[in-house]
């Protein structure tokens, strides 16, 4: 008998302390991955910023920064990152740091290659193929570049500035046996220019206005059923607002308090993806950021959480006049609390229990 309510006990234990159903991303959801930007340093806080981080203005290069940001990203259930690279000395650096810290965490990682330099240029050709060459052999076969996609994956920014002869030149079937190489094509003319090189496209489109662009639902469902067509990996944007004016742009996209974020996720997913690429974890100078801010709080992951089935950032983080809570721990005091009081109970009740029996014996 006493050892019959002892398991029971512990089953009830177990059963309260495990984590809700929406602790976890619902099954069937595209893979979510965030563009993520390695180059910061204290100084890159000084130019063209109106927003900053609540880590403060942090280098690129802390092992703690990168580990605090994956532990958000896992909360609110982002899957990986699409890291921005390309190669020299420092990112490289910085790269094989955060591989270490993925690794540690069991986060995804992918790469967005940088084909463009700081004045939108096209990189000399013989560059491009020499970085994903030095990629492929010194990177990829990490254990973050494993486990979502096939291959380890390298997104080439600024495909529409290079000629088909210039891609096919890089997208060789050679690099293609290591790795998914996918374009970032603009448009369905864009990925049918490319026809049979690629093994995909990732549209990085940051500042779409949901309320003024017309069919903007449905040039991505566009693309992606072109994308589809000849067999290639869809991955669609979706981003919380936009604001480049500090850097030369004249598009803003209101936030909204997060209702451009779910618009954007909805029409993402309304286009088949097989991942959404969110945009993005930290580009500061045109605002798109999701990582929580002085202006924005850790908003932006609550939302993404909710959208996800996550149980968001942790508790001690919310607004305590917010209703509710969504903490994936926050009520395992309480619970343990009433799993004590419980089994206090019961047990006085076998002690008693026992002592009548000793009496009447």
């Amino acid at each position: 008998m006493k050892r019959t309510v002892l398991i029971a006990v512990a089953l009830l234990c177990a059963a309260m302390l495990a984590p809700s159903a929406h602790a976890a991303p619902r099954d069937g959801q595209a893979p979510l991955f965030a563009y993520y930007y390695i180059w910061y340093t204290p100084s890159s806080w000084d130019r063209a910023k109106s927003d900053y981080p609540l880590l403060g203005r942090y280098s690129s290069d802390e092992r703690d920064v990168m580990r605090e940001h994956i532990r958000e990203a896992k909360a609110a259930g982002i899957d990986g990152w699409f890291v921005s690279w390309k190669s020299t000395e420092p990112l490289n650096a910085r790269l094989a740091k955060l591989i270490q810290v993925a690794s540690q965490e069991h986060f995804k990682l992918a790469i967005i290659y940088q084909g463009l330099d700081f004045e939108r240029h096209p990189l000399p050709v013989d560059q491009v193929r020499g970085d994903l060459d030095l990629f492929q052999r010194q990177f990829a076969h990490a254990a973050p570049f494993k486990g979502v996609f096939e291959k380890p994956l390298v997104i080439w920014s600024g495909t529409w500035k290079f000629t088909r002869s210039q891609i096919a030149s890089v997208m060789t079937p050679q690099r293609r046996s290591h790795l998914l190489m996918l374009s970032s094509e603009k448009n369905v003319d864009g990925i049918n220019r490319l026809s049979g090189l690629t093994d995909g496209d990732a549209y990085y489109w940051s500042s779409v206005n949901p309320d003024t662009y017309r069919g903007y639902p449905q040039k991505l469902q566009q693309m992606g059923a072109a994308v589809h067509a000849q067999g290639g990996l869809w991955l669609a944007p979706a981003a919380p607002g936009f604001d480049a004016r500090l850097i030369g742009g004249r598009t803003v996209v209101d936030r909204k308090d997060g209702d451009t974020l779910r618009r954007e996720m909805n029409a993402a997913t309304a286009s088949s993806p097989d991942a959404i690429g969110l945009i993005s974890w930290n580009e500061f100078s045109e605002n798109s950021a999701v990582e929580p801010s002085e202006r924005n709080g850790n908003r932006y992951l609550q939302v993404l959480a909710d959208l996800r089935g996550a149980p968001g950032p942790k508790a001690a983080d919310f607004d305590s006049s917010a209703p509710g809570t969504t903490g994936s721990h926050s009520g395992i005091p309480v619970l343990v609390g009433l799993v004590l009081l419980i089994g206090g109970g019961i047990v006085l009740t076998l002690r008693r229990n026992t002592g009548r029996t000793r009496a009447s014996a």
